[in-house]
C-alpha cells in the first residue's frame, strides 16, 4: 500500500516537471496542502461530527479530531517521525528531550521570495481563525486541510485546533477568537479549568505573558494541552501546604527545579480563589535576597506559567513563578538559559520545558552526529559545527570514558543534563535549602494578603 507521502511526493514532482510549482520545501507545501484541502470535510461538518462524538464521550471527540488532522495531512505525521527524542533520568524523575525536525527550515530561495512578496496583515498571525482553510502564500502557511473547532471558556469564544508539530502525544492549542495579547489573571484559571472540564482527559497551561519568560507568540491569547504525562506532573510533594482560609484546597511545593506551587481540591472555584491571591502577591512581590523585583522603572517583571488538569478525581492547579528581569551579565534574563549553556539550548523556556521537555533546535542532530565522526577519527572540534561545543565535550571526557560504542549514549545524557541545568536557570529560587527559604518568605507575603 503506498502512503500519503508517497502519493503527495509523486504529484508533487509531476507538477515541478510541469513548471506549475517551484522545486522547494514551501512551494511544494503550499501546493501539497492546496490538493489535500479538496479532500477534507467543510469546517460545519467537523464541527458537528465533533459535537455527535463528545455527546458520548470526549475521548471519542479527540480521537476522531486528531486521526482526522493526520488524515488529512495537516500534522504531517511523516515528517514528526523524524523528530529525535529519548529520556533523561534525574533526581526530578525522566525529562524528555527532543531534537525538532518535523518544523521545515526554509531555503534560502523561499527566503529571497518572501522578501518580495506583497506584505499583508491578514491573517495577523498564525493563530487567528481566519487560519482554517487559507490558501497561504510564501511567507505564511496553507490551511486549506485546517480545521477548528468551537469552545466557550469563561463565557468568551475560544477555538481548538491542533498543533502541526505535535512536540507531544495530541498536542493541542487552544485560542482566543479575538487577537489579543497574552495576559494571566484569574480568568486564565476560569479558562483552563472550563477546558478541562469539556476535555477531562487533557490537560491545559499557558505560557507566561511576559518576554524572555514566555512563548514565542505573546500578540495572541492561546494556551496549549494535550494527552501527555510529563515528568513535572508526576513530581513529588517537597513541602506541603497549607493556607489559612483555604484549609479545603491542598497545597504543596514541587521537588522540581523551577518553583512550583500545586494546588489541590474538589471545588475549582476555591483554588481559583486561592491561585488568584498567589498570582496577585506574586506580580507585586520584591524579595532583594534572592533578587527578585516585581518592578524596575514602572516595568512587570514577575508572572506565572499555570498549568491546569484533572486528575485522581481533584483539580490540580501548578503554578511555576516567574520572571524576567535582566542584569548586565545576563542582557537576555537573569532566570534564562545562561550563556555557557547556549550551545546547546538559547531559546526561551516555555509551558512546554517547565514541564520538562526539551524542544532543541534541529542545528543538534548534526553537530552532535559530527562530533561523534571527529571523536572517532581522532581530530579536534573545530569545524563550524563542533567548535561551539568543544569545551563541553572536553570536560566530559575529562569524567567519563567516551569510546565509540558508548558516544551516542554518553552525548544524549549529557544533553539531558544541560536541559535539567537549563531548568534550574530558569528557576527563580534554587531547589536548594536558600531556595526553599525565599519561597517560604513569598508565601508569608501570600498569607498576609
Amino acid at each position: 500500500m503506498t502512503d500519503l507521502e508517497q502519493i503527495l511526493g509523486g504529484l508533487l514532482d509531476i507538477a515541478v516537471s510541469k513548471g506549475i510549482i517551484e522545486d522547494d520545501i514551501t512551494s511544494r507545501d503550499l501546493f501539497d496542502t492546496k490538493l489535500m484541502g479538496t479532500l477534507v470535510p467543510m469546517p460545519h461538518e467537523v464541527r458537528a461530527k465533533f459535537a455527535e462524538k463528545h455527546s458520548i464521550s470526549p475521548q471519542l471527540a479527540t480521537d476522531y479530531y486528531y486521526k482526522l488532522s493526520t488524515d488529512t495531512d495537516y500534522i504531517r505525521s511523516y515528517r514528526v517521525k523524524k523528530d529525535v527524542r529519548w529520556k533523561y533520568a534525574c533526581e526530578y524523575g525522566e525529562l524528555d528531550v527532543t531534537i525538532n525536525l518535523s518544523k521545515p527550515e526554509k531555503d534560502p530561495k523561499a527566503i529571497a521570495m518572501a522578501k518580495t512578496a506583497p506584505q499583508t496583515g491578514y491573517p495577523k498571525c498564525h493563530l487567528c481563525e481566519e487560519n482554517e482553510g487559507y490558501a497561504g502564500r510564501i511567507n505564511h502557511p496553507a490551511r486549506q486541510n485546517h480545521r477548528i473547532i468551537p469552545l466557550e471558556l469563561a463565557g468568551e469564544k475560544w477555538y481548538l485546533q491542533y498543533s502541526p508539530y505535535t512536540y507531544y502525544n495530541e498536542h493541542c492549542i487552544i485560542f482566543n477568537q479575538k487577537h489579543t495579547p497574552m495576559k494571566i489573571d484569574r480568568s486564565t484559571f476560569e479558562k483552563l479549568f472550563d477546558f478541562t472540564d469539556y476535555l477531562p482527559h487533557y490537560f491545559a497551561g499557558s505560557n507566561a505573558d511576559l518576554p524572555i519568560v514566555g512563548g514565542s507568540i505573546l500578540s495572541h491569547e492561546h494556551y496549549q494541552g494535550g494527552r501527555y504525562t510529563f515528568a513535572m506532573e508526576k513530581a513529588k510533594d517537597e513541602v506541603p501546604l497549607c493556607f489559612t482560609g483555604f484549609e479545603d484546597v491542598s497545597g504543596s511545593i514541587l521537588h522540581w527545579p523551577m518553583s512550583v506551587i500545586r494546588l489541590r481540591g474538589t471545588d475549582k472555584t476555591r483554588i481559583i480563589l486561592l491561585a488568584d491571591t498567589i498570582l496577585s502577591t506574586w506580580k507585586n512581590y520584591t524579595d532583594e535576597d534572592a533578587f527578585v523585583y516585581a518592578y524596575t522603572e514602572g516595568t512587570p517583571h514577575n508572572t506565572v506559567t499555570p498549568i491546569a488538569r484533572i486528575s485522581n478525581g481533584q483539580y490540580e492547579l501548578d503554578l511555576v513563578l516567574r520572571s524576567n528581569i535582566t542584569t548586565v551579565d545576563h542582557p537576555l534574563g537573569l532566570y534564562h538559559p545562561h550563556e555557557e549553556l547556549h550551545h546547546i539550548k538559547k531559546e526561551n523556556i516555555g509551558l512546554i520545558e517547565v514541564m520538562g521537555l526539551a524542544v532543541l533546535p534541529s542545528r543538534l542532530k548534526a553537530e552532535l552526529h559530527e562530533i561523534e565522526e571527529r571523536f572517532a577519527a581522532g581530530l579536534p572540534l573545530d569545524t563550524e559545527g563542533t567548535a561551539k561545543h568543544a569545551d563541553w565535550f572536553a570536560r566530559i571526557c575529562e569524567k567519563r570514558s567516551v569510546n565509540a560504542k558508548n558516544i551516542t549514549a554518553v552525548l544524549q545524557e549529557e544533553v539531558g543534563r544541560v536541559f535539567e541545568a537549563v531548568l534550574e536557570d530558569a528557576g527563580v529560587y534554587s531547589p536548594d535549602e536558600a531556595g526553599m527559604s525565599g519561597v517560604a518568605r513569598f508565601l508569608a507575603a501570600v498569607e498576609e494578603n
